[in-house]
This record gives structure tokens, sequence and C-alpha cells, in this order.
């Protein structure tokens, strides 16, 4: 019990041996003087004091909320604060690779050269780099101007949040569209842009875009 409790060594316990014997003949039916007996003894132990060893249980105290950590970078390009933070700071990282299996999918790649797997892997990457960048953007400009962003969740169209992902950036752009109608001739007669909602003009802004960008999508080529 004390191994199982990881407290061997911390508690010193001491107890007594308490057997019951009780004499049973072997088989069945009435005894005899002659039978054959068998003696059963049932053996229990009674705990009777338990004394705390007080500077093993400092001692042991002393290293709870540690944390081993290991680096290859030297204390003048790394301190132990650094490295704490950096350590803290690795989900961020990791997020990257799951972007690149989660969204943009880059496995399985259905390739056979060795060039078409550089050339879709450079590819895939960028775009988690235009997320990243995405997301990194519009994080730091709501924390400079300690505001927040509505309506990025759908369950919950009135929750607010300041770190919004680049996911959730862009599907606050999923209802836009571009309409083109055309002449017999291939010209450009209409062009018709979704209007930008409140929240959308908002992330454009933040994002150092700008509505004007985005209304240039509607103007019509030269000579239609």
């Amino acid at each position: 019990m004390l191994t199982a409790h990881r407290v061997d060594g911390l508690l010193s316990v001491t107890w007594e041996k308490q057997v019951e014997q009780t004499t049973h003949y072997v088989g069945r039916g009435r005894g005899s003087v002659n039978r054959e007996k068998r003696v059963i003894e049932k053996t229990r132990y009674h705990i009777t004091h338990i004394t705390r060893q007080e500077a093993a249980i400092a001692a042991h105290s002393q290293r709870f909320g540690w944390k081993a950590f290991v680096t290859n970078a030297g204390h003048t390009r790394l301190s132990l604060q650094e490295a704490v933070l950096c350590y803290r700071n690795a989900y961020r990282v990791e997020r990257i690779f799951n972007r690149l299996k989660s969204r943009v999918h880059i496995a399985p790649l259905f390739v056979k050269r060795n060039e078409q797997i550089e050339g879709l892997t450079y590819l895939l990457t960028l775009g988690v780099r235009v997320l990243t960048v995405t997301e990194f953007v519009l994080r730091r400009s709501l924390e400079a101007a300690q505001a927040s962003l509505p309506g990025l969740h759908p369950e919950n169209k009135h929750k607010m949040t300041d770190k919004p992902t680049a996911e959730r950036i862009l599907k606050a752009f999923a209802d836009i569209s571009l309409t083109i109608i055309k002449n017999a001739a291939g010209e450009d007669i209409l062009r018709r842009l979704t209007p930008l909602s409140g929240l959308q003009e908002d992330i454009l802004q933040r994002l150092g875009l700008g509505a004007t960008l985005y209304g240039q999508l509607e103007i019509q080529a030269i000579g239609t």
C-alpha cells in the first residue's frame, strides 16, 4: 500500500499480526475421533500507529512542481526564462504542422515524380504561411487597439474574440461572390460584387488591405 500510494519512506507504520485458527474435518459428514482434520488460519494485520517522517516529506515536497528542460542552446544564447517561454510557445509551431495535415491536406500526396512532391509541398506551405501571417497581423491589431471582433462564432453570434483563428477569419468571407455578365462577344457588361459587412470591412482594415482593394474586383475591364 505504501508503494502503491507513493509514500514509501515518508511514513513509518507499526502493526500487529492477528491469527485466527479454525479446525474442520476433511470431507463431508459427521466427525469422529479418528477422522482427519484440517486447520485453517486467517491472518490479518492491524495498524496500531503511523508516524510521519517530516524530514523526508519536506525533502520530497521541495521537488513538487519542478520540470526538467533540456536544450542545446547555451546560457549566452538562451536564458532559463527564455527557454521556458519557448517551450510554452511550442504549440504555435505544432499548429503549423497541424494545419498542413488537417487544413491544406499535405498528406496523402497522389504524385509520382520528385519535382511534383517538391512543388506541391512549396505551394501548401505557402498557403500555411498566408494563414499564419493573416492570423498574426489581425491579432496584433486587436491587441494594440484593445478591441474584439463579434460574429466569428456561428454558434454564438454575440460572442466576442480578440484572438481569432485564420480559419474563422476566412469563413467570415465565405458568403461573398462576384457575378459577371458577358455579352455575345464575350465582353463584360455587368459586374456585381457582394457588399461588405461591417465585420468584413473591419477585418480588411486591420489587415492593412482596406475596402478599396476589395472594390477593385468590381471594376470593369477597359473597353467594356
